[in-house]
C-alpha cells in the first residue's frame, strides 16, 4: 500500500462507478483520502461486464482502504444536480480538497461506439449531449467546487481530457471538440486560481483498457502488452498514478498544465 500522503483529505470523484473514474477512486482513498463516489446510474458499474452497483462500489473503496465514502446519484448536466452533489460531499466528508472531473466521454450520443459522432450526419440531440456531458460539466462541476475553495484559499482540480482533442477524427469531431473546450477551460481556470493557491490541471488519456473500452473495441491482442514496448493501450492503473502526481505533494506548484498519458502516441510540441 502506498504512503497515506493523503491522509483526511476529501475527494469527489465524478463517474467513479467504475473504469477511470473507479481508478482514481480507488488511488486516492489509498493515499488516504475521504471518497465522494458520483455516478449517474446506480447500476452504471455493471453495464459493460462488472458486477457491482455504485452503492457497493463505494462501499468496497471504503472497506478496502480504511476511509469515509459516500454515493451520490446525479445528472451532471443539471445544475440543481451538481449543487447537490457538492453539497452532499460537504456535508458527508467534509469540505473537498481535491476534484476529478471524469465523468463524461461520448457515450451520451446515440450513434453507437467506438464512431459515435460523424462531423456531418451527427444529429442535434447527439451535438447537444455530448457538449453537455464534456465541456458543459466541466465548466459547471468546476465552478461550484472552486468557489468553495477559494474561500480556504487551497485545493487541487483536476479534469480528464482526450489526446482525441488533440488531433482531428473523422468520426470523433464533437467528442474532440468537446474535449478540447474542456481543457482549454482548465488553463484558463488554473490562471484565475493562482493568487488563491489552487491548482488545476488536466490528464489526457490515451486508449486505456476499461471495461467499457475492451467491450466495444475490437482489440489486437499485442496492443494488451504491459510492458517492453510503449505501443500499446494503457493500464488504468498508468493514467491514476499522474492524478496521483497533480493531487499530492509533487504536484503542489505544477498548475494550468494537460499531460497526455498514451506511450507517446502523439510525440509533437503542444
Amino acid at each position: 500500500m502506498p504512503d497515506r500522503i493523503l491522509e483526511g483529505q476529501v475527494a469527489l470523484v465524478t463517474g467513479a462507478g467504475r473504469g477511470l473514474g473507479r481508478a482514481f477512486a480507488e488511488r486516492l482513498a489509498a493515499l488516504g483520502c475521504h471518497i465522494a463516489v458520483h455516478g449517474m446510474r446506480e447500476h452504471g458499474p455493471s453495464e459493460y461486464g462488472g458486477t457491482q452497483t455504485l452503492t457497493e462500489v463505494a462501499r468496497a473503496i471504503a472497506e478496502t482502504h480504511g476511509v469515509r465514502t459516500t454515493k451520490i446519484l446525479a445528472d451532471l448536466t443539471q445544475i440543481d444536480n451538481i449543487e447537490r452533489t457538492v453539497r452532499t460531499a460537504t456535508a458527508e466528508l467534509g469540505t473537498i480538497d481535491i476534484l476529478v472531473h471524469n465523468a463524461g466521454g461520448d457515450i451520451a450520443a446515440q450513434g453507437g461506439k467506438p464512431i459515435p459522432n460523424d462531423a456531418v450526419r451527427i444529429k442535434p440531440e447527439d451535438v447537444r449531449a455530448v457538449i453537455d456531458r464534456n465541456l458543459m460539466s466541466t465548466i459547471f462541476v468546476c465552478q461550484q467546487v472552486a468557489l468553495r475553495m477559494m474561500e480556504r484559499r487551497r485545493g487541487r482540480i483536476i479534469t480528464i481530457g482526450s489526446v482525441a482533442a488533440f488531433k482531428g477524427r473523422t468520426n470523433g469531431s464533437i467528442y474532440a471538440t468537446a474535449k478540447a473546450g474542456a481543457m482549454h477551460f482548465t488553463r484558463c481556470l488554473a490562471d484565475q486560481m493562482r493568487p488563491y493557491g489552487i491548482t488545476v490541471n488536466a490528464i489526457a488519456p490515451g486508449d486505456t483498457r476499461t471495461e467499457r473500452f475492451l467491450a466495444t473495441r475490437v482489440v489486437d491482442p499485442a496492443r494488451l502488452a504491459e510492458d517492453g514496448t510503449l505501443d500499446r493501450i494503457a493500464t488504468v492503473d498508468e493514467v491514476a498514478r499522474v492524478v496521483e502526481f497533480f493531487a499530492g505533494p509533487m504536484g503542489a506548484f505544477v498548475s494550468g498544465q494537460v499531460i497526455r498519458i498514451d506511450g507517446g502516441g502523439q510525440a509533437w510540441p503542444a
